[in-house]
């Protein structure tokens, strides 16, 4: 059966106390709606729509980065989720198939608990879940799997507050039975909104059926506060180093590592300790990043090792077998197969040819105040210890610059390269100088 997505992400989230839409706060580096969206992905929906309200210039530019193919509509007013729900039907004119209502603000429900929910008989599908403190939740009233109604805590009586099977808000549905659901709901209610929830109800006295698919609670769990955003991060952490070691990642403290929702780490992959990945990376099977590493936007092939103290900045490309030791930051840079980068260096819009070794302190000066300029060098170069690399810049293949240079010219293929001043050696004058120096500082300590 075809498959759409309806995401609601129209509140303000007020408990944020954030000036942010309450979806674009992050958790695994990644937006809040960006893990609704990958969820509903694994399902490969014909249609994904978007229902923005709050903020709605920012989260629409979000989504065109995280789901390009979406489409984003306004609820201008915040009505209730029946109402937002009615925005985004118009967008799916002429769309047969099951309708799967996601929330923004709900990042964790599994692809395989949105695959039972597509796949369920019934006419509507409800997702709940088994709570281990009720609260406030609404309940599922049901019979089996078979759902009867569903009663708000405010409106429940004792014998149905004492159920624990409670209601995550999302729902699955036949496209043309939930647009003529959606259409019947009213708002006589405190609040004066429209509650999806009520198509239940509706569903029932129309002799439709409607069926309960539940999940464990923690894929429920909806941010609303700063607090409920940290216990988040929290359990996404845990997942993703959970996932990892199934994969064969082994992580020496897993606890200090830390992962992005995009993160990639190939087999036999070796993690240190206090390591984060930032997102867009990609760590190929039997690399080792040490300690205290800081990755985004990278990809690091077979067999290399990075830190420790290391750092990976957007467009950093190594090759196998490159090694980048401690205190070393790449940005922008292709290092080719066995690119040896030590210590105390930076290596900004740089090509570097395979089997080269940069030696420790080397620069790469790419900024004019105005444009970045790129360095290239060749391959089985050697570049000495503290060379300034003015770019633009090219070293040959096999050349080597000395130790405290600063190259401002091209370097041919095989060519030694000096770019530092002459020294001047005057025999006993240290000495002269520091008896002058101290004979001075004797005076003065005198004179106070």
């Amino acid at each position: 059966m075809a498959i759409a997505l309806i995401v609601l992400a129209a509140g303000q989230g007020t408990r944020m106390n954030s000036d942010l839409p309450k979806v674009l706060h992050r958790i695994g580096a990644a937006p809040l709606i960006a893990h609704a969206l990958a969820a509903g992905r694994a399902l490969d929906p014909e249609r994904v729509i978007v229902v923005a309200g709050h903020g709605a210039d920012r989260v629409t530019a979000a989504v065109a980065k995280i789901d390009p193919e979406a489409e984003v509509v306004l609820q201008t007013e915040q009505l209730g989720t029946g109402h937002a729900v009615a925005q985004a039907l118009p967008a799916l004119a002429g769309f047969e198939g099951r309708v799967i209502v996601l929330y923004g603000d709900t990042p964790f429900i599994r692809p395989e608990t949105l695959e039972r929910l597509a796949e369920a008989p019934a006419d509507v599908t409800v997702l709940g879940f088994e709570a281990a403190d009720p609260g406030r939740y609404g309940r599922l009233i049901a019979q089996g799997t078979a759902l009867e109604r569903i009663v708000e805590y405010k409106d429940a009586a004792d014998e149905e507050r004492a159920v624990t099977l409670c209601n995550s808000g999302v729902i699955a549905c036949d496209s043309e039975i939930l647009a003529e659901l959606v259409s019947e709901l009213g708002n006589d209610n405190a609040a004066g909104e429209y509650y999806l929830t009520d198509i239940i109800a509706a569903a029932r006295a129309r002799g439709l059926t409607a069926e309960v698919v539940t999940c464990p609670e923690e894929e429920t769990l909806g941010i609303n506060t700063r607090a409920e955003l940290a216990r988040a991060e929290a359990l996404f952490q845990r997942r993703s180093r959970a996932e990892a070691q199934e994969n064969g990642v082994t992580m020496v403290d897993p606890e200090t590592v830390y992962f992005a929702l995009d993160t990639y780490l190939g087999r036999d992959v070796t993690v240190g300790p206090h390591v984060v990945f930032g997102p867009e990376v990609t760590v190929e099977s039997g690399a080792a990043i040490e300690a205290f590493c800081h990755l985004e936007g990278c990809h690091i092939s077979r067999g290399a090792t990075i830190g420790p103290f290391a750092r990976l900045r957007p467009g950093a490309e190594l090759a196998e077998d490159v090694h980048v030791g401690n205190f070393v930051e790449v940005k922008n840079s292709i290092l080719g197969e066995g690119v040896k980068v030590g210590h105390l260096t930076y290596l900004g819009d740089a090509d570097v040819g395979e089997g080269t070794n940069i030696g420790a302190g080397t620069v790469t000066c790419n900024y004019d105040g105005v444009f970045k300029h790129r360095t290239t060098i060749g391959a089985h170069a050697f570049i000495g210890s503290d060379t300034m690399l003015v770019a633009p810049v090219t070293v040959g293949d096999g050349a080597l610059t000395g130790s405290g240079s600063t190259i401002t010219q091209d370097v041919p293929p095989g060519a030694l390269a000096l770019g530092r001043a002459r020294q001047v050696v005057k025999p006993g004058l240290a000495t002269k100088l520091f008896e002058m120096l101290r004979a001075k500082k004797s005076a003065l300590k005198k004179g106070a």
